[in-house]
């Protein structure tokens, strides 16, 4: 069970940043972070821990 947590924080990260860039771009129409410019800077900071914690989880699965 190794890692697994880190895995899953990580995917999930990943997964919320990349969100957060869309709708900070403005690309969905019935958001209350649609077009908010914050939200495209925010986004692929969390992506970035995200693939970070992806990598390190990995490496203790690994071991």
């Amino acid at each position: 069970m190794r890692g697994w947590f880190r895995l899953t924080l990580g995917l999930l990260a990943v997964v919320l940043g990349a969100l957060w860039t869309v709708q900070g771009l403005g690309y969905p129409g019935d958001s209350l972070m649609t077009g908010h410019r914050i939200w495209a800077v925010i986004g692929p900071v969390v992506v970035l821990i995200g693939l970070v914690t992806l990598w390190h989880g990995l490496r203790a699965r690994r071991r």
